[in-house]
């Protein structure tokens, strides 16, 4: 396995940490402490994205750097797997920075979806105004009312009538629901109680406009509302959609989200590291420019050990990440899933402590909204529960370990 960077990929990586040096890292604090008056807590629906975004977006896309994510020459810039993830480590550096390049989660994810399985019409409607950054989409996966770390226990429903699709249920985490410019959820839920349970589900495009669909709340991830995009719980009450917007057929919800929740993996843990690159350089800086009882700090309570923990954490967690992206792009997502599985795990999880010693070193500033670190903790603990809680990331693992002894 060779994970060296190609020419190609340092060219990349040099051109977007110049963007962000250039027109990200300066106005960084500026957009924390607008983003919080342009968004009340209290009325979600009056949300608004900052002001320097949609400039910022033209930006990068007259400077090449637009929907990075996807491995297409002509819709994105063609990037491998392994290519892109030191792109989205760059990324995830700052809170708002996916969304300027359009490879945020969950659109992402959502446009994998749409161009490996959609139709040609579905893909025109959807696809097209996704990639081109005009409207913003929604996953709706988890639910309140069940334990959906186990996915087959969705209970929201689809049923076919005729040539229309009925669905009913509840969601709740939905990353991005307060968007302005949310316009679309990609539904999954039990249509074919009759069928294995990898074959009972289904996935299905549906407008957020569509009557039957109500946004009940925003939720809080430890008091932060996360806005304008936040993680929001909606309600499905015979919302009815026409056949056209089912995604392959009915029962292939399933399959369907094996090919999306691979590369988006490798994408959420590559800026989770870049996060916590983050958190390292602002703790040594803290560390370094503040003394306590005659020193500096970084030199008291064990803090030197500390840092060096955090960095070789950080690397060994990024060498699994690509050694995961090397995998997906040289054997294929199910000949990676332990690895895939395994970086779920890892990764927010060191997130979480590099994160955490930041804090630490910074005291009281480290829980305001004078540095980015409170924020970087909520993310980091909700992390761990994105995309399967850590336990259900080592049942994989040992499931897939055990099986070489049968």
């Amino acid at each position: 396995m060779d994970f060296s960077h190609n020419a190609k990929t340092q060219d990349y990586i040099a051109r977007i940490r110049d963007f962000l040096d250039t027109h990200v890292a300066p106005i960084e604090q500026q957009v924390y402490e607008e983003l919080a008056a342009l968004n009340p807590t209290s009325d979600w629906t009056k949300w608004k994205i900052h002001p320097a975004i949609e400039p910022l977006k033209e930006k990068a896309k007259a400077a090449g750097l637009w929907n990075l994510f996807l491995p297409d020459a002509e819709l994105g810039q063609g990037l491998t797997t392994l290519e892109y993830a030191p792109l989205a480590e760059e990324t995830g550096r700052y809170i708002f920075a996916p969304e300027i390049f359009n490879c945020n989660a969950p659109d992402t994810g959502n446009m994998e979806v749409l161009y490996h399985f959609g139709n040609k019409q579905q893909q025109e409607k959807w696809l097209t105004p996704l990639l081109m950054g005009e409207i913003r989409s929604v996953f709706g996966m988890t639910e309140p009312d069940v334990a959906s770390s186990d996915a087959t226990n969705m209970a929201a429903t689809i049923e076919l009538d005729g040539d229309e699709l009925v669905l009913n249920g509840k969601k709740w985490w939905t990353t991005g629901l307060g968007h302005p410019n949310a316009k679309v959820c990609i539904f999954m839920g039990l249509s074919n109680p009759e069928n294995d349970r990898h074959n009972q589900h289904s996935m299905v495009i549906a407008p957020l406009d569509t009557d039957g669909i109500e946004i009940k709340r925003m939720l809080s991830a430890y008091g932060d509302y996360d806005a304008p995009f936040g993680h929001g719980e909606m309600q499905f009450t015979n919302v009815r959609l026409p056949k056209e917007n089912l995604l392959v057929g009915m029962g292939k919800g399933f399959a369907i989200a094996q090919g999306r929740l691979g590369p988006g993996r490798i994408h959420h843990c590559m800026r989770a590291i870049g996060t916590a690159e983050k958190a390292l350089e602002l703790a040594i800086k803290r560390g370094l420019s503040r003394v306590a009882f005659g020193s500096p700090i970084i030199k008291l309570g064990g803090n030197g050990e500390r840092i060096a923990m955090a960095r070789m954490k950080i690397e060994q967690a990024r060498l699994l990440t690509l050694q995961a992206a090397w995998k997906i792009d040289n054997l294929g997502v199910k000949n990676a899933m332990v690895d895939i599985s395994a970086i779920k795990v890892v990764v927010p999880q060191m997130m979480q402590e590099v994160v955490d010693m930041a804090v630490q070193i910074h005291g009281g500033g480290g829980m305001c909204e004078d540095f980015p670190l409170a924020r970087f903790a909520a993310g980091a603990r909700s992390l761990r529960l994105a995309d399967g809680p850590d336990e259900v990331h080592m049942s994989m693992v040992t499931r897939l370990e055990l099986k070489k002894y049968k």
